[in-house]
């Protein structure tokens, strides 16, 4: 933490509320400098009730998010930092992760599905069988989405389908739906007693449910996942005063930015130019370039979303987006789940110590397989092992898979956009790992550029309040932006060299690994190759019917020679 000289000459700051998959934190910048001055951060429990499903407990979201506020505000003082020189609050948040809460009792129906789950896969399956020629791809020229387990509208449609509360609430006229955004600046702004029931477009199109050429929820799509458009919070900006704080040490205090946390670190990189680009490696990774007041349509898989509307009279811009379900969600598993390591720092250590996977490859696709593929059939699949393959070795397939993945919606988006990006600005908790920043450069052959400030999420959420019209504490002028200082990762491989012709056999191999992971989980019977399922092809089920007609035939063969 900085020591402050000039405690009293700090100026105007602002907070934001950073409301992740993993954890929750809170920040306070300089809204001159852009200088983090303090923070406080809580992990968040997620829950997996059934295989594929992933939950998080609404009540727990946002004790931990008055919590974070609480502490910052005690390590503020502790500072002899007046906290009365705060003077708004930005909301950036894990995007889709879907809430449905009473508002009349002010209580969640149901834990929040998180964006991950997969729960609705069926649904999924479902939804594009009934469209024409099977096209997943039917709702994107309104929605730029693909139909996909990933966004809003279908964890709403099982909400509604499966939980009694949720359907009597909507019945009843009591229920609210929202993202976690949403679902917090209602709780702040007073929730029962009069709270603010809004998203911002960023979130809202994420959802499946949200027209992003009109900026508004569309009749016809609500109408398609059949979910009543009176539950849907209103659409804002992403730079406006929603409401006031109205209890906690910053009561009173407007909450006056609201991004997904994607965007919100485009905002942070300051990537307002059209065609610049940042990747940020957290849960998931999700690499977003800025394609300006227009949207463009992918054609090698990638999502059209909104990247900001920075005031209620400011033009939307738009992005294209690559994202990967499973990046920084790895390195959990292999503490939490297999106990390979006891922390995120080991995994660079043990990475570092054998330097190459050794010809083991990792698909992480535990949520089945995002952009460019958009296969909610996939699962995990760790390949090319033999006996001398050790956790080290799978460390650094972990740290590649992440890599690799980067390379598939790098090489998506430079094929849409027509010019290869020459560098990429990262963000995220992953950044941390030199060992992954390097071997980045490598694979994508471009440098990698991390900011020394790596909050550029929060950041973002921050510059968005700060910038609001009645807050104006916050200059967004590009001659007015802090300037960056960052570190920069240049690839150590020669293009020419043995090095290159390397990089790109192991990026093949891992290739043809995530064909392995395809098709592996499906809700349809499979099928015996003529169009018709076979009793044969669960195995379990094979069995025990062959083993049975063999005990009959052999009964009958042992009676006929008594």
């Amino acid at each position: 933490m900085a020591a402050f000289s000039s405690r009293v000459m700090l100026g105007p700051l602002v907070a934001a509320i950073d409301q992740g998959t993993s954890s929750t934190r809170f920040l306070v910048f300089n809204a001159k400098t852009a200088e983090l001055l303090s923070h406080h951060q809580v992990e968040i429990n997620q829950s997996f009730p059934k295989e594929g499903w992933v939950e998080e407990d609404p009540k727990e979201i946002l004790q931990s998010v008055y919590e974070c506020m609480e502490r910052t505000c005690e390590k503020l003082t502790q500072l002899n930092v007046d906290i009365s020189n705060i003077k708004a609050i930005g909301v950036t948040n894990q995007r889709e992760t879907t809430l449905v809460w009473d508002k009349e009792t002010g209580e969640a129906l149901y834990n929040a599905i998180v964006w991950l789950d997969l729960r609705t896969q069926s649904t999924v399956e479902r939804l594009i069988n009934k469209t024409p020629g099977r096209n997943k791809n039917h709702l994107k020229h309104k929605t730029g989405l693909p139909i996909s387990t990933y966004f809003s509208a279908v964890k709403l449609r099982w909400l509604m389908d499966n939980v009694d509360e949720v359907a009597e609430a909507v019945l009843t006229r009591r229920a609210m739906f929202g993202t976690v955004d949403s679902w917090l600046i209602w709780c702040l702004t007073g929730g029962k007693s009069g709270g603010v029931h809004c998203t911002d477009v960023t979130n809202a199109s994420r959802t499946m449910l949200f027209n992003i050429h009109t900026l508004d929820w569309d009749p016809e799509l609500c109408k398609y996942f059949d979910i009543p458009m009176e539950i849907l919070p209103k659409v804002r900006s992403s730079s406006e005063i929603y409401g006031l704080m109205k209890s906690g040490c910053l009561s009173g205090i407007p909450i006056s930015g609201c991004l997904g946390d994607q965007s919100a670190a485009l905002v942070g990189q300051m990537c307002f130019q059209e065609g610049q680009a940042k990747n940020t490696y957290g849960t998931g990774c999700f690499l977003l370039r800025n394609t300006g007041a227009k949207p463009v349509m992918s054609e090698h898989g990638l999502l059209t979303t909104v990247a900001y509307k920075l005031g209620r009279d400011k033009p939307a811009c738009y992005a294209l987006e690559g994202s990967v379900a499973i990046a920084g969600a790895v390195v959990r598993w292999l503490k939490d789940n297999l106990g390979i390591i006891q922390t995120s720092t080991e995994l660079e250590k043990l990475a570092a110590s054998v330097g190459t996977s050794y010809g083991c490859y990792f698909v992480p696709a535990f949520s089945g397989l995002y952009a460019p593929y958009w296969e909610p059939s996939a699962r995990g699949i760790i390949c090319g092992l033999t006996q001398f393959t050790n956790k080290s070795h799978l460390a650094f397939a972990a740290l590649e898979a992440v890599c690799f993945q980067t390379r598939e919606i790098l090489d998506a988006m430079n094929q849409d956009s027509g010019i290869p990006l020459t560098q990429l600005q990262v963000d995220g908790g992953m950044t941390s790992n030199r060992l992954l920043m390097q071997l980045q450069a490598d694979i994508l052959c471009i440098p990698v550029v991390k900011p020394s400030m790596p909050e550029t999420t929060a950041l973002g959420a921050a510059m968005a309040a700060g910038a609001a019209e009645g807050v104006s504490v916050w200059s967004l002028h590009p001659e007015d932006l802090s300037e960056v200082t960052s570190e920069k990762f240049e690839p150590q491989i020669n293009p020419e060299g043995q090095g290159a012709y390397e990089s790109e056999f192991r990026y093949a191999r891992w290739k043809k690994a995530v064909q392995r992971a395809m098709n592996w989980e499906t809700t349809e019977p499979i099928s015996n190759g003529n169009g018709e399922t076979s009793i044969f092809s669960s195995v379990p089920l094979g069995f025990y019917i062959l083993g049975s007609m063999l005990m009959l035939i052999g009964a009958k063969y042992i009676a006929g020679h008594k």
